[in-house]
This record gives C-alpha cells, structure tokens and sequence, in this order.
C-alpha cells in the first residue's frame, strides 16, 4: 500500500514539475500547434520533423534538460528513479496533449492526437 501512495503522490507531483518546463513557451506552443514539436512518453519533448530550425532544437534540448533535473530531484525525494518519474509525467502530457498535437507512444512513433 505505501507503493501504491507513492505512485499516486509520483503521478501528481511529477506532472507539476515538468509540466512548467515548457508551458507558456510561445516558440514552443507554436511548434506544438504547427506540428513540428511533440511530447514522448518517456517524459521528454521531441523534434517530429528533422527539418527543424537549430534555434527551436537548442530550446527542446534546453527544457529537456530541465525536465531531466525536476526529474532527478523528485526522484530522490520520492525514493524512485529519474525514468519513473519521467514516465509518469510522460504519459500524463501525453494523454493531455491537445488534439491536432504530435504525441509519441511506446512504439516509437509520432501520432497525432
């Protein structure tokens, strides 16, 4: 049972962590509406189209990068590891993403929501 609290306080707290990363960005909302930007499952952003302009890669690696060390920090502070943290907020932005947005799943590949 103190598993099971520690998954739904993960679930919860992971998501208000790496959720802000990101939000707002307007170079990245607009790459999210225009398709060229997704959310992974494995908690990270991603590039759909390998086109895209070197300024827009630098900024998904720059919040990737952030994301990563909410990720570590709650990780510690849960008891878990960094992956399951990054999971959980993965799979709650992916299942958030707005509709007509590229999401990646388990199969590696991106769909559109």
């Amino acid at each position: 049972i103190k598993a099971i609290y520690a998954l739904v306080f993960l679930a919860a707290t992971a998501l208000a962590v790496a959720a802000p990363a990101s939000a707002g960005d307007p170079q990245i909302d607009t790459a999210k509406e225009q398709g060229v930007v997704g959310e992974r499952i494995d908690g990270y952003l991603g590039i759909v189209d390998g086109g895209a302009d070197p300024a827009l890669i630098r900024r998904v690696q720059d919040i990737n990068n952030k994301r990563r060390a909410a990720y570590d920090d709650l990780a510690r502070q849960t008891g878990t590891t960094p992956e399951q943290v990054a999971r959980v907020t993965g799979e709650k932005l992916v299942s958030g993403a707005e509709r007509g947005q590229f999401v990646m799943d388990d199969s590696g590949k991106w769909k559109k929501n």
